[in-house]
């Protein structure tokens, strides 16, 4: 199983340049897979933009794969987002992974003056417009005249928690689904990888699992969000949860990204 460390704790309402080369340089260190980047507006905290930060992330690694979980494509315009992630996706030289979603936390919608009751047709309508575009096809008459590497444009994955729709549009017409641990519980976990792998998906991926190692250890409802905010080896125990329903790839929220703290994720991971 890839592990990958999400982007979006503490230390991110305090972000520098420098802290943030130094997080994905100590995750890459760390022997980790991917450092992946959150996306949020109008909830009261700051969060760097995603494309931007994974670019400049990409930089100061050499193998360290860096993507969003999840863009939320309908809070874009369109032409200008396709842009951009192809930029990612050539600056990245094919480390980047789009993950994109309709978004489901309103507040993004109502900051931005964009309708949230439309999301999803939003994220429907714009994903085949960004791809021809990628593809160097013409859009409205006009082609952009791609760089000939970033052609084809970066691999798209579908975040949905739990949605009977978009995790069969994930696994046929898409590179992967990525599912939220916060925002699910285990048993729309594992329902939800059944139905993906069902429908011939690949590439599965977990993320946004809590890890405090610090926390009292209490029962985890199999209806409950998922987390490992408990003691090291209940958290080996539900971590092997995870393995054993199939998923490719787990991220994880982190206190911070120290040497300490990343090291204790290992001791949970193997």
């Amino acid at each position: 199983m890839r592990i990958g460390i999400a982007y979006l704790g503490a230390e991110s309402q305090s972000l520098t340049r420098n802290s943030l080369l130094e997080s994905a340089r100590a995750t890459e260190a760390a022997g980790f897979n991917g450092l992946w980047f959150f996306d949020a507006v109008g909830r009261g905290v700051i969060l760097p933009d995603p494309l931007i930060a994974l670019t400049l992330a990409a930089s100061v690694t050499k193998d360290l794969e860096v993507g969003t979980c999840i863009l939320q494509v309908p809070l874009r315009q369109t032409a200008s987002l396709a842009r951009a992630a192809l930029t990612a996706h050539m600056m990245c030289e094919g480390r980047f992974a789009f993950g994109v979603g309709a978004g489901s936390t309103k507040a993004d919608f109502d900051f931005s003056d964009l309708s949230y009751e439309n999301r999803h047709k939003d994220l429907s309508a714009a994903l085949p417009i960004m791809q021809k575009i990628w593809r160097d096809e013409e859009v409205g008459g006009v082609s952009i005249s791609a760089w000939p590497e970033s052609i084809g444009g970066p691999p798209v994955l579908i975040g949905s928690w739990a949605g009977k729709t978009w995790i069969p549009r994930a696994a046929t017409e898409f590179n992967g689904w990525i599912a939220s641990g916060a925002k699910s519980t285990f048993n729309k976990l594992k329902e939800g990888i059944a139905n993906y792998r069902a429908h011939g998906g690949e590439r599965a991926i977990v993320t946004n699992i809590q890890v405090d190692l610090s926390a009292p250890t209490a029962d985890m409802p199999d209806d409950g969000p998922f987390h490992l905010n408990c003691d090291l080896a209940t958290a080996r125990q539900r971590f092997q949860r995870i393995v054993d329903l199939g998923y490719d790839d787990a991220i994880f929220v982190l206190p911070d990204y120290k040497t300490a703290t990343l090291d204790r994720l290992r001791e949970i991971t193997g």
